[in-house]
């Protein structure tokens, strides 16, 4: 069963008056690009979080947010006095120019306000937090990749029915291209033979529609078309991340509609070889979106 690459998940959890609130994005990417925005308390978990996403995901753009928020005097910063009065003692002159300071601006000043250091049992409980967001949020992800995999597997499979249902049309239709050929050949060698009448050489005329057929041959194009076909439709059913072969089958699938099209010397397959080429291009912009 096929994966989309397009899915959100988010989660939340609340402890001694701090929240962590957690949203996981993707979108189609040909590889995985995560990219993680953690608080800065959490900034040392970052390898590992990377490491989660990709034990789990294998394909897309995944963006990570992770919010921390502190209801508790435990979020005020310590200030840093001696800094402080550092930075005011330099400032005084200028204050005598008609300056004024402002607090604002100071406690922003390098090293006036510290964050409060984080114990190392604090570390391990925002870890067994971070991780057990990190699965949830990546749970509802994935259920919802699943979804839209499946509203694409469907769609997938409804272009590759009807691609296969035009190149059907085409295996019909090639075999009597020869015959109108030889059909037309032998009609304008007549007209030609009223005005010089020597007689129809017929093993030149046999000789010419052997080359002609052999020229617009299309049954092993059309041979693996069908093929590609099937290898796309049993994808679509398989366990495995098949985007990119998916990818691949439908560039290849172009490579041989080409070819159909330009060795065939009839109209109506050639309207059909643009339809064709329509759907497969359907096929290639949606399977962008497989993981």
């Amino acid at each position: 069963m096929i994966l989309s690459m397009t899915g959100f998940g988010d989660a939340q959890h609340v402890e001694d008056g701090v929240t962590f609130a957690l949203e996981i994005r993707s979108l189609n990417h040909r590889y995985l690009k995560a990219t993680i925005k953690l608080a800065d308390r959490l900034q040392f978990m970052d390898a590992e979080v990377e490491k989660i996403l990709r034990s789990r995901l294998h394909r897309g753009s995944v963006t990570y947010v992770l919010r921390m928020r502190t209801a508790s005097e435990a979020a005020a910063c310590d200030i840093n006095v001696a800094a402080l009065r550092r930075y005011v003692d330099q400032l005084r002159p200028v204050t005598r120019d008609g300056m004024s300071l402002d607090v604002g601006s100071l406690l922003a000043l390098p090293g006036v306000c510290e964050a409060p250091e984080t114990t190392d049992a604090e570390r391990e409980r925002d870890k067994a937090i971070v991780f057990a967001l990190t699965d949830e949020a990546l749970d509802k992800l994935i259920q919802m990749r699943v979804r839209e995999g499946e509203a694409l597997r469907g769609d997938l499979l409804g272009h590759c029915a009807a691609i296969r249902g035009l190149v059907d049309v085409i295996a019909e239709r090639a075999p009597h291209v020869v015959t109108q050929y030889k059909k037309r050949l032998g009609e304008r060698l007549a007209l030609l033979m009223e005005e010089a009448p020597a007689g129809v050489d017929q093993e030149s005329l046999v000789r010419e529609v052997a080359i002609f057929a052999d020229r617009c041959d299309i049954s092993e194009e059309v041979a693996r078309l069908v093929a590609h076909l099937d290898q796309f439709a049993e994808l679509c059913d398989s366990d495995e991340h098949s985007g990119r072969k998916l990818d691949f089958l439908t560039q290849e699938m172009i490579r041989e509609i080409n070819t159909v099209g330009a060795k065939s010397n009839d109209a109506a397959i050639s309207r059909r070889v643009v339809e064709i080429k329509g759907g497969i291009e359907r096929l290639k912009e949606q399977v962008q979106n497989v993981e």
